[in-house]
């Protein structure tokens, strides 16, 4: 039999436990949950094609539309020519080219910080990070988390084996409140939350958090994927309101900076220790050239698009102003995240399909992404809309949003 056919006999075999599988995939949908993917085509700025229509992109984390941008393009094709297509082996190997060293220390520059490591992916990176981190030390490692933060961190914390001690949503009395009672001086604290979350698009206060870590020995992780390239000094993230009081910043370059992969900037020490014991950065092959390309790229860019981040920030009061008006919440919003809460899984669900026939792509978030009672439409706003995109969602909203009210 040849190595096709091959492939295609075990694609057409079923598995054992597809029973169990299904039925699982049955309940889901009884509870409206099941996930589906829908395959789309890219049409331009703020745009995709699915299903043979075009429809205005308010679903995509492309926060500067830089993803389509013919720098990061152009730049990406240049170093896959320089470099080959692959890094070709782990960072530990041969898998650190001249060109990863260059990218890490622009981003080390970037943020502020001495040193930086590039990741495959954000949730890689915390997953992974999190256990070495902790497992540096003796004694007890006391962890206390935003209850709010990202799965990707919770996951990490699950790996490391400890019992997180969670504050209420950003209340950094409460923080406060459980230093002073869990632990004892010997014991390591670790904060971590992010900057930005990203169902509710609320900001942490960054300068608090790094107050009260100084003032407790707390050691400070900051997730900022959704942060980075849209707030702060530069677009460079929220990091930057504290300078050098935030011991791990993490980010994503596949949100705003329009392309693939993540960091972690902190000490030249920290990084070093990364590099001998974390096995989501030991164990993987390197980021490739072409990834390395984009994101140098963007890091040309960012700090030029003060405009774009102007425009966004006012689409997006824009946007909370109006979901108001329609007496749909926005929680806590103050970003370009802007969440329209209708409460039940179904709710959410019919909206999306509303906007979609109307030709918006707004996917509806629900449990377990998001709390029971507050599934939602998360409007990602983007600098690739334009007055007009905003303006027709408005006038879809008016049309649509009411009946879906929470206690409609």
């Amino acid at each position: 039999m040849t190595a096709m056919g091959s492939v295609a006999y075990t694609a057409g075999r079923m598995s054992k436990f597809d029973a169990i599988f299904a039925d699982a995939l049955d309940t889901a949908a009884r509870r409206g949950m099941r996930r589906r993917l829908r395959p789309l085509v890219p049409a331009g700025p703020g745009r995709v094609r699915l299903d043979g229509r075009e429809l205005i992109n308010f679903a995509s984390n492309d926060y500067l539309g830089l993803s389509r941008h013919p720098a990061l393009i152009a730049r990406a094709g240049e170093w896959t020519e320089r470099f080959g297509a692959g890094a070709g082996a782990s960072r530990l190997v041969t898998g650190t080219l001249e060109a990863h060293a260059a990218v890490e220390a622009r981003v080390a520059a970037a943020k502020g910080q001495e040193a930086a490591l590039i990741f495959a992916s954000g949730w890689q990176l915390n997953a992974g990070v999190i256990p070495a981190l902790l497992a540096a030390g003796e004694g007890e490692a006391l962890v206390f988390t935003d209850k709010l933060v990202h799965a990707s961190l919770h996951h990490g914390c699950a790996a490391a084996g400890v019992r997180q001690v969670r504050f209420r949503h950003n209340d950094l009395d409460h923080l406060e409140s459980l230093l002073e009672t869990r632990g004892d001086e010997k014991a390591r604290r670790f904060i971590l939350t992010e900057s930005v979350f990203s169902m509710d698009g609320d900001r942490a206060d960054v300068e608090g958090l790094a107050a009260l870590a100084d003032r407790y020995g707390a050691f400070l992780y900051l997730d900022e994927a959704h942060a980075t390239g849209v707030l702060g000094p530069g677009g460079m993230g929220l990091s930057g309101l504290a300078p050098g009081q935030v011991d791990l910043v993490m980010g994503t370059f596949s949100k705003a900076l329009g392309g693939f992969g993540a960091y972690v900037a902190g000490s030249r020490a920290l990084c070093d220790y990364l590099v001998n014991t974390c096995s989501a950065f030991i164990y993987t092959t390197a980021p490739p050239p072409a990834v390395l390309g984009a994101i140098d790229a963007a890091l040309d860019l960012v700090p030029t698009m003060d405009a774009e981040r102007a425009a966004l920030a006012a689409a997006s009061d824009r946007l909370r102003s109006i979901l108001a008006e329609l007496e749909l919440s926005t929680a806590a919003s103050t970003t370009q995240i802007v969440p329209a809460i209708v409460g039940h899984a179904d709710a959410a669900t019919a909206l999306s399909a509303e906007l979609e026939a109307a030709g918006f792509l707004a996917p509806a978030i629900r449990p377990p992404t998001v709390p029971t009672g507050t599934s939602r439409i998360r409007f990602a706003l983007s600098a690739a809309h334009t007055p007009d995109d905003l303006d027709r969602l408005v006038e879809g909203l008016a049309a649509l949003a009411p009946q879906r009210r929470p206690d409609a």
